[in-house]
């Protein structure tokens, strides 16, 4: 069977997928994902039907980066056989000024990319070590990136800028906005299942180990959390979101610290680890009953409703609320106490449906839909990996 890889490499999780490619696109054949990457890390890997592939867990040294991770998938995806492999698609966080849609891959676009690290130092490299490995063993096969960027580009100019002298913006300081490929699925998906929602001002928040929201009007952004990287906005695992950039002037001038001890704080020690001082994950912060889990839980959910309030304004109105990722998609608690901070907005909670899971959590009557809907990055990027081959 001729088939895609996907690789959408976080910063916690390495998930890969395999399509077969069929004439009306791409149809799943395996999902695998290994998760909790230096927590808890554990490779599972089922069939298009469901059927159990592997479901291991490692001993959290055995799997503490993204190149162990990448072993260990490489050495299970190397048993599998009947696939022919015909071009790799990436999920790559930052497209840059440069990339405005789905682009193949060849050295001056990986070095292209590859100067933005520092723009997105949790995920940039995570995303091109994949298309390294790759094109060192098989770079015969076309690889195509996919950017979490491009989403969010058309919009209205004055929304993309910060209040800098115009040179700054015309070299690529704008805000960009990021997890586009989870939101450009989410837009999609809301034409299928609800397609008067998806007409109207809907909230899509992103919410995992990285997190955000995005506005959606007839299914395009018109306004995010994120901006110019991917620590803006929304509280995170290991990152802060919003901050005075005096904090930052702070801790260079009155502190003492260097550029990349400033870094290494708000990629790696802020968040809710750094709120917790406990751990990044937020089901470890829901089971323990620490004052200090609270307090950083606590953080999360006020931050999340001031964001809602803020891109409900950027839409004039609200009609629907989307929860999805990780936390969204699986967390109820977390649901129940984000929608009490969306009541004044109209939103009114079913608990009971909450609880179970279920796709549409809102009461009948309630002004603001409130729905539960499972993204598929994976999906997208296979979907533009096979546009891109097709095309070239």
């Amino acid at each position: 069977m001729e088939a895609l890889l996907v690789v959408n490499a976080g910063s916690s999780s390495l998930k890969f997928q395999i399509f077969g490619i069929a004439a009306a696109g791409p149809e799943r054949q395996i999902r695998a994902r290994l998760e909790g990457v230096g927590t808890r890390p554990r490779l599972t890997a089922t069939t298009a039907d469901g059927t159990q592939l592997i479901d291991r867990r490692f001993d959290t040294a055995a799997v503490q980066d993204l190149p162990a991770a990448l072993s260990i998938a490489r050495d299970w995806l190397s048993t599998l056989r009947g696939f022919e492999l015909r071009a790799i698609g990436h999920r790559v966080v930052h497209g840059g000024p440069d990339y405005v849609r789905p682009v193949l891959i060849d050295a001056p676009v990986l070095d292209r990319l590859a100067s933005y690290q520092d723009l997105a130092p949790l995920h940039q490299p995570n995303n091109l070590a994949p298309i390294r490995l790759a094109m060192a063993i098989e770079p015969d096969v076309p690889q195509v990136a996919c950017f979490d960027t491009s989403f969010h580009r058309g919009r209205v100019e004055h929304t993309d800028c910060y209040a800098l002298p115009r040179a700054f913006y015309d070299e690529g300081v704008r805000r960009y906005g990021f997890h586009g490929i989870s939101y450009e699925y989410i837009a999609g998906r809301l034409c299928e299942v609800a397609p008067e929602v998806a007409r109207g001002r809907v909230i899509v928040a992103h919410l995992g180990s990285g997190a955000s929201m995005c506005a959606l009007k007839d299914g395009r952004s018109v306004e995010t959390t994120m901006g110019f990287t991917a620590l803006d906005g929304l509280p995170m695992g290991t990152r802060p979101g919003q901050l005075d950039p005096g904090v930052v002037l702070y801790l260079l001038t009155q502190r003492g610290m260097s550029a990349q001890d400033v870094s290494d704080l708000l990629y790696h020690r802020s968040g809710l680890k750094g709120l917790s001082g406990m751990s990044n994950d937020m089901r470890d912060l829901l089971e323990s009953g620490d004052p200090r889990a609270t307090f950083a839980i606590d953080h999360f959910v006020h931050r999340c409703a001031l964001n809602a309030g803020m891109l409900a304004a950027a839409l004039g109105g609200l009609d629907a609320f989307v929860f999805t990722a990780g936390i969204g998609e699986r967390s109820a608690p977390i649901r129940a106490r984000i929608s009490e901070g969306l009541a004044w907005l109209g939103a009114e909670l079913d608990p009971a449906a909450n609880d179970a899971g279920a796709s549409i959590i809102s009461k009948g009557g309630s002004r603001v839909a409130l729905h539960v809907m499972p993204t598929d990055e994976e999906l997208m990027i296979a979907r533009h990996t096979l546009a891109v081959i097709r095309a070239s």
